[in-house]
């Protein structure tokens, strides 16, 4: 499998440290939509918290959110020690390794309520 991390395919790395986890706010973080703010989701909040404090993770809150609700998100988020290291965008790490900013936010992980893994047997 291409690692996101190391260039490598198959990964030369080791998979569990300073992966980078993009991660959707609305229906995912928490339970509700963008007019209305819904119960938190804490398994995932405590599971973010330790990647990034135990395992040296990297979080990008990656949502469709802008303006006044996307800032309203962030503080939301702040409520829980939910801190990240861009918004809506790439890590200066990444944008230096492309040589440029890609649209796509690039991460290892992908958290989102509307993720769809095809079996390889339907593909």
């Amino acid at each position: 499998m291409f690692c996101g991390q190391c260039m490598d395919e198959p990964c030369t790395c080791d998979d569990t440290i300073g992966l980078i986890y993009a991660v959707d706010f609305d229906r995912t973080l928490h339970s509700g939509g963008l007019s209305n703010m819904g119960a938190p989701n804490i398994k995932l909040i405590e599971f973010l918290l330790d990647k990034q404090k135990n395992y040296g993770a990297k979080l990008i809150l990656w949502s469709c959110r802008c303006g006044k609700d996307l800032r309203d998100a962030i503080d939301w988020c702040r409520n829980y020690n939910l801190y990240f290291d861009a918004v809506n965008d790439n890590l200066p790490e990444t944008i230096l390794r492309f040589g440029e900013n890609t649209r796509k936010v690039n991460a290892d992980r992908y958290i989102d309520d509307k993720n769809y893994y095809p079996n390889d047997d339907i593909l």
